[in-house]
């Protein structure tokens, strides 16, 4: 190798980089091979065949069509989708409430300051379980009785089963989008949408708890701009829109978008907690399977993989993001 390699700052970097990654490859594969061994040692059975077996039970709620006899990969989708279908949720409601809530914070409004406070103390340091546990028992022990709902121009239902509310489906015959109006009938409600007391327990808590974090995330972005700019703007005749939009966000969303990441993938990692009020998420569906199969090591790792994959796609969805917002000098 020609000596004046190793002057080139830039190739030594690499080297050592792809030294260290074959390094913990070589760790994992020993890992890995020595617990094959063990497991085979005690009569352990191990791999992935599984996934293809009949699963041979049944989840109370599914985005997809899903009964027992479908195998177990088809399972694990399921719990994929509902994670991400929570995930999603609490990401657009936690923006747009701890949006609100933080300019709250930084307004002239004694009142809105104030209560922008409160929520954000109460909310952030309650245990995000506990709060949890709260809506989950809010939503099944003082809602109305299924059999006698609380509803709106039969439009919407509120009750110990959930709520439903219409939904727009296309039809061919009109052609166009109509409404799929839910129908309350011997006490069940069909047609239109509805949202299961578990799914509406993790999205509230998750969504409620981190838009407190959220909250503060956009205060600092905000007061991290110099008040002597927006002095400025409006000297030169800039509007209030004006100057938050071309003065006032630019500059905040810098210090805004990286710890705003954090707290997604906080969010993300969290609604594994749905095991603890049922909602058939992810983990609660390769924990039934764990304990049927014995398969462990396996569906560890498959939810390891999952989760990493989600957060490692939330971070470069927002370092994108982030790049496009930067403010560059010309």
């Amino acid at each position: 190798m020609n000596s004046s390699f190793w002057h080139q700052k830039q190739a030594r970097r690499w080297l050592y980089q792809l030294a260290l990654l074959l390094g913990l490859g070589l760790l994992l594969a020993w890992l890995l091979s020595n617990t094959l061994a063990n497991m085979k040692a005690r009569g352990i059975q191990s791999g992935f065949d599984f996934l293809w077996a009949n699963a041979g039970f049944d989840i109370g709620e599914s985005m997809i069509a899903f009964d027992s006899s479908e195998p177990y990969w088809r399972a694990f989708w399921v719990g994929l989708l509902n994670t991400l279908r929570v995930s999603v949720v609490g990401i657009a409601v936690c923006t747009i409430l701890g949006t609100l809530i933080g300019v709250g914070r930084v307004s002239n409004n004694a009142l809105a300051r104030g209560m922008g406070y409160a929520y954000t103390e109460l909310f952030r340091n309650v245990p995000v379980l506990l709060q949890l546990l709260i809506w989950y028992v809010l939503l099944v022990e003082f809602m109305p009785d299924s059999q006698s709902p609380l509803h709106f121009n039969d439009w919407f239902y509120l009750s110990k089963n959930g709520i439903s509310f219409p939904i727009p489906v296309w039809d061919a015959s009109v052609p166009g989008l109509v409404w799929d109006v839910p129908v309350w009938l011997d006490g069940e409600i069909t047609q239109g949408i509805s949202l299961t007391p578990e799914f509406l327990a993790i999205t509230l808590g998750l969504s409620f708890y981190t838009s407190a974090f959220v909250a503060e995330v956009v205060r600092a972005g905000i007061v991290s701009v110099p008040r002597g700019q927006l002095e400025a703007a409006k000297s030169i005749g800039l509007s209030n829109w004006q100057t938050t939009r071309q003065v006032l966000l630019p500059q905040a969303m810098r210090v805004i978008i990286p710890p705003l990441t954090n707290q997604y993938l906080n969010l993300t990692k969290n609604s594994s907690l749905a095991v603890a009020i049922g909602y058939p998420d992810l983990v609660s569906i390769s924990n039934t399977a764990l304990n049927q199969t014995g398969r462990a090591v396996e569906c560890i790792a498959l939810i390891m993989a999952v989760y990493l994959c989600l957060s490692l796609g939330t971070s470069a969805l927002m370092n994108a993001f982030n790049q496009r917002m930067a403010i560059r000098e010309r």
